[in-house]
């Protein structure tokens, strides 16, 4: 036994000696033998060693290659860089007024603002005209199949809610771009306000996705919704451009019927007051001890203001107008 040992260490060593040139060329391979040979017990102790040192040798490598990805990876947060650019893009760093770092890339420090709290919620148009009860009826029939699967559940409802109204905006704006493009015309702000009030509605999911957590088939029924919608409401702004803002308009109104029912849960003790998120903070400009009253309330006065410019915006196509023949009223939040 102790033989078959000696010949495989033997046998071994040359031939890692000549592979990798580990234990040198034929020069070092006698000195190796003689070194066997007089080893005590037959070679035990040299293998030993041998697999001892080997393996010594593979845990420093790896010990040193951790550490070489740990301070790849400090290096990487200390400096808030996730891919070097070859076109020498990166954000500059942005700081707050206190002098801390601006923590998000959704929206900048100049986006935010303090919501005008004094408007009028309860301002409603009344259907005066065939399309407008159109709008109103097929608001209303919308609201039908919501309040069977909510029911009360009004952050999940607000999470729906708002998947809904971040797209009007995105789809107006898109379409106003397109015929300006094609006619050469300016739009009166109108592209850009619409634009606005779509990243205003996403800021509102963005919060209400860090308080609900939708759950998996939340967000299948998201996709639906989004999917049937979004081509619906296209084809019915390219048909009539004063019936899809209506519809929007009616929608806002609803949307404000159902945060205020959403306070009056907070207020009830039905929903409890938690901290509001850390995003919603920042954009609304909000103390730092905000809760979510404070959340729903400001988020519930962009609806209002959301109401105010599509109603504006159908009744100038009531009038026989286009949109760029009246200024948009560009950061009405």
């Amino acid at each position: 036994m102790k033989h078959s040992a000696l010949c495989y260490v033997v046998r071994r060593a040359l031939i890692n000696g000549r592979n990798c040139n580990r234990h040198g060329s034929a020069v070092a391979r006698p000195l190796l033998a003689a070194e066997i040979r007089q080893s005590g017990d037959g070679g035990f102790f040299y293998w030993k060693r041998m697999m001892s040192s080997q393996a010594a040798r593979e845990t420093e490598v790896k010990k040193k290659e951790k550490e070489e990805s740990s301070r790849t990876e400090g290096g990487k947060r200390e400096n808030n860089v996730v891919v070097s650019s070859y076109w020498g893009i990166s954000r500059p760093k942005i700081k707050r007024e206190d002098g801390t770092e601006w923590p998000w890339n959704c929206f900048m420090p100049w986006e935010t603002y303090e919501s005008n709290l004094s408007i009028d919620l309860t301002k409603h148009h009344a259907p005066k005209n065939f399309l407008d009860k159109v709008a109103y009826r097929t608001v209303k029939l919308l609201r039908i199949p919501t309040d069977l699967f909510f029911k009360r559940q009004y952050g999940c409802r607000a999470m729906m809610l708002e998947t809904v109204a971040a797209v009007p905006g995105m789809v107006g704006g898109m379409l106003l771009h397109l015929r300006s493009l094609r006619k050469f015309q300016q739009s009166g702000g109108w592209i850009k306000a619409l634009l606005e009030e779509a990243e205003n509605e996403r800021m509102h999911l963005m919060t209400m996705v860090e308080l609900v957590k939708p759950k998996w088939y939340e967000r299948l029924l998201v996709l639906a919704v989004q999917g049937v919608f979004f081509n619906a409401f296209f084809v019915l702004y390219i048909l009539s451009p004063k019936l899809a803002h209506r519809v929007v308009g009616y929608l806002e109104e609803e949307a404000i019927h159902s945060y205020t029912e959403y306070l009056k849960d907070i207020e009830s003790g039905a929903v409890e007051n938690v901290p509001a998120p850390a995003i919603a903070i920042d954009y609304w400009r909000l103390p730092k001890d905000a809760r979510l009253k404070d959340v729903i309330t400001v988020i519930r006065a962009d609806e209002a203001h959301h109401r105010d410019v599509n109603h504006f915006a159908s009744d100038i196509h009531f009038h026989g107008k286009e949109l760029r023949e009246a200024p948009a009223p560009l950061g009405y939040h």
